[in-house]
């Protein structure tokens, strides 16, 4: 793999990673932002996907539906069929607290938040732990079970 195409995988991967953390801090912090923290959790999981699909020279649209784009991933993977629930889940928050919105509260419940944060660190770990690690971001990977 070229080094641009590398550098590319690796910045998706960190912007994944920061999305993540940005989700986690605004979800925790002494003044919780739930509504920016679940849009933050399904940018996590976009970005890791696009990753994947970038790696694997897999071209997509600007799209934020999560179910397609582990669609494309299950072209090459069959074992992301394990996350097209968590897609589902995570589709709706990449617009549905964004704006004012007669669908939905202002802001998620805390248990909807708990649950976004677990299924986008689920897809972002289950994706890095399918890269090779020199396009890993440092601290992204965890180590294997022996």
């Amino acid at each position: 793999m070229d080094d641009a195409k590398s550098e590319l995988v690796r910045t998706w991967l960190i912007k994944a990673r920061n999305d993540l953390g940005s989700a986690k801090k605004l979800a925790h912090g002494s003044d919780a932002y739930y509504d920016t923290a679940i849009y933050h959790c399904q940018q996590a999981a976009e970005k890791a996907l696009k990753a994947f699909l970038v790696y694997h020279d897999i071209e997509f649209e600007k799209v934020h539906n999560l179910t397609m784009l582990v669609g494309f991933c299950l072209e090459i993977d069959p074992e992301f069929n394990n996350y097209l629930d968590a897609a589902a889940i995570l589709t709706p928050y990449a617009t549905s607290y964004r704006y004012p919105n007669e669908l939905f509260e202002l802001e998620p419940e805390e248990r909807q938040i708990e649950e976004a944060l677990e299924l986008a660190e689920q897809i972002f770990n289950f994706v890095v732990n399918r890269m090779p690690a020199d396009v890993c971001p440092m601290s992204a990977r965890k180590p294997s079970p022996e």
